[in-house]
């Protein structure tokens, strides 16, 4: 379907054409407004009446149409409409890894989407648990990603490594705890900090006993029962969302 290079404009939430944009001036009437023409547009996934297709093929007509479409899941009047009006389109993308103002580079040939300027870095999180608690660290407030919140215990991976390989070095280095082989090995999951995507890949441990020590990487330590951690507000993003995922495996 094409390919095209600009600037984002990124909706949060599901998006409509009918009735969400200007179609002679590429105006947005939602959230926090921005004007699409010739932009990125990036939104998690249309919704709306079937005349949103023509809204887009209008947009069109009045060159106000995005240079290109991204969204995270397809959906039948969106699609259509870029199809219609010849805008590239790329789905099935984690929009959270993308922010407003980025320059990316989209191919709806093949499907993908380069975010200039941004960098992938491989990482391993590791849920140590201990009778039904997980082990939280406390970041530093000078710490150069993600400061000043909690984590599982977690680190780059470093070359010649394996994921598993990095998730032991790190967990002796950062507690004194050695483990062996995880029970968990969950799916890798991407994390936008900045510019850096990390790709971590997650680990559980189920221990029977462990008592940390910890060196200069974090200033304290937290055993947080694992049935609340989906209310916990001061970790890094998606740890909830990685030690729930592990749990059910």
């Amino acid at each position: 379907m094409g390919k095209a290079t600009g600037k984002v404009v990124k909706l949060n939430d599901a998006f409509s054409f009918l009735g969400g944009v200007d179609a002679s001036t590429g105006e947005l009437k939602v959230e926090d407004g921005g004007n699409i023409s010739n932009k990125i547009f990036v939104f998690p996934k249309g919704k709306g009446s079937t005349v949103g297709s023509f809204v887009m093929y209008d947009l069109m007509v009045h060159g106000k149409a995005p240079a290109a479409v991204i969204n995270r899941s397809a959906e039948t009047i969106v699609t259509t409409g870029a199809v219609i009006a010849s805008i590239p389109m790329v789905d099935n993308i984690d929009v959270d890894l993308i922010c407003n103002g980025d320059e990316v580079v989209v191919d709806g040939d093949i499907g993908t989407v380069d975010i200039k300027g941004v960098k992938c870095i491989g990482a391993v999180s590791s849920a140590l648990i201990v009778d039904d608690k997980v082990l939280l660290l406390k970041r530093p407030k000078t710490a150069r990603s993600f400061p000043d919140v909690q984590s599982l215990v977690a680190g780059k991976i470093e070359p010649g490594e394996t994921p598993e390989e990095a998730a032991k070095r790190e967990i002796f280095e950062e507690t004194q705890i050695v483990v062996d082989k995880p029970n968990v090995s969950g799916p890798k999951i991407y994390v936008r900090e900045g510019d850096v995507i990390w790709e971590v890949y997650p680990f559980m441990y189920k221990l029977s006993a462990a008592k940390p020590v910890l060196n200069h990487e974090n200033v304290s330590y937290e055993w947080f029962p694992v049935e609340e951690m989906k209310s916990k507000k001061t970790t890094v993003a998606k740890t909830n969302e990685i030690v729930a995922e592990m749990l059910k495996m």
